[in-house]
């Protein structure tokens, strides 16, 4: 790692800290981490986090986050002007450090127009001259990703993997119950019956996405065992839901909510919180119950949980073994999607058992 790191750097001397937050509901999520570790070594410090305003329900249930602000520029858009303007607003609010999470050479510039004193970060595309305590990753050190946010709390001259906390801080949302319980009866979900989440969905692409038979099987099932379940993901997931929901039989449909681009974050959030059950797919819904420890099977194609698992204990980790994952892959190169056709429902059900929740499914 560098050793640039000004020498007025030390956990007590910041006393105001500048997130620049990722642009993904599942980095975002373990971004918690950092903000945990940053209160531990410094309980006063206030932590402000500049990121995407669909991020502020996120923020807002996270008691580390003194403020959440918005940063107005789409994905991709320099923007060089405004960033200037943003910064200079910012300079009133007097921060000690900046630590900038996303690797771009843009997410750098807001703290140097902010007059922030010490801004730390990973090297990314070659913004060294931005960032004054600017990093080298050594990736096999830090294979995970919240293990590299977390480095990121601490000096240039830690020894990691050596001096990262032990165990890792987990993120917690904090999450209102009466008014997670009365949007449950907003959407027409029973207040007393079992409810399974299923978040069938995945931004980074359809290699992550267990087939929607599997998930229809699966519900079947659960229902059968007189639970309801609830369909849970974005506009974009209306396709996969579709196809859930038609390979039910009429008689079940009643029970299964598909909720799949009709909720905001924050009620995604607060249903979340009141499931009795969540699978899921690697996706941010996935980090999301896993941060609000509901028992939680996440399912595993194209990506690998070594490299962004779940942090929570209440989970099981589920794929196979083939030869050709994990890939990385948005799609399928070979057109097959073994990874995930072959991991089939009964081995979901299985998994739901052993999380010790009384499911009895088949």
């Amino acid at each position: 790692m560098s050793t640039t790191t000004p020498d007025f750097f030390s956990a007590q001397s910041i006393k105001r800290v500048l997130i620049i937050g990722p642009s993904w509901v599942g980095d975002m999520v373990m971004a918690q981490s950092l903000f945990r570790q940053l209160r531990t070594q410094s309980p006063g410090v206030e932590i402000d986090v500049l990121a995407p305003d669909w991020s502020r329900p996120l923020l807002e249930r996270m008691p580390e986050v003194a403020r959440a602000l918005d940063l107005p520029f789409g994905h991709g858009q320099l923007s060089l002007g405004r960033r200037y303007a943003l910064g200079k607003k910012l300079r009133k609010q007097a921060y000690d450090q900046a630590i900038v999470l996303p690797n771009s050479f843009k997410s750098a510039l807001v703290p140097v127009f902010a007059g922030i004193k010490l801004r730390t970060g990973w090297r990314g595309e070659m913004r060294g001259g931005l960032l004054n305590d600017c990093r080298r990753l050594d990736k096999s050190a830090l294979p995970m990703m919240v293990q590299r946010f977390l480095a990121l709390a601490l000096p240039a001259t830690a020894r990691l993997p050596a001096d990262l906390p032990d165990p890792i801080p987990v993120p917690g949302l904090q999450v209102d119950f009466e008014t997670a319980a009365q949007t449950r009866l907003e959407f027409g979900m029973a207040a007393d019956v079992r409810m399974l989440a299923l978040c069938p969905g995945a931004e980074f692409g359809h290699s992550k996405q267990w087939p929607a038979e599997h998930y229809a099987e699966l519900a079947i099932a659960c229902l059968s065992d007189g639970w309801q379940v609830c369909l849970f993901g974005s506009s974009n997931d209306h396709e996969v839901a579709k196809q859930i929901v038609q390979l039910l039989p009429e008689g079940q449909k009643s029970a299964c909510h598909n909720l799949v681009g009709k909720t905001s974050l924050g009620q995604a959030i607060d249903l979340l919180s009141t499931a009795t059950a969540v699978v899921s797919n690697d996706s941010g819904l996935m980090h999301i119950a896993a941060a609000l420890h509901r028992p939680l099977v996440a399912v595993y194609g194209s990506t690998s949980p070594e490299f962004t698992p779940p942090l929570t204990d209440r989970v099981e980790l589920l794929h196979t073994n083939i030869s050709c994952r994990p890939c990385f892959k948005r799609q399928c190169p070979y057109g097959h999607k073994r990874c995930l056709t072959e991991l089939l429902p009964e081995q979901v059900m299985s998994a739901l058992k052993h999380l010790q929740q009384p499911l009895v499914v088949g």
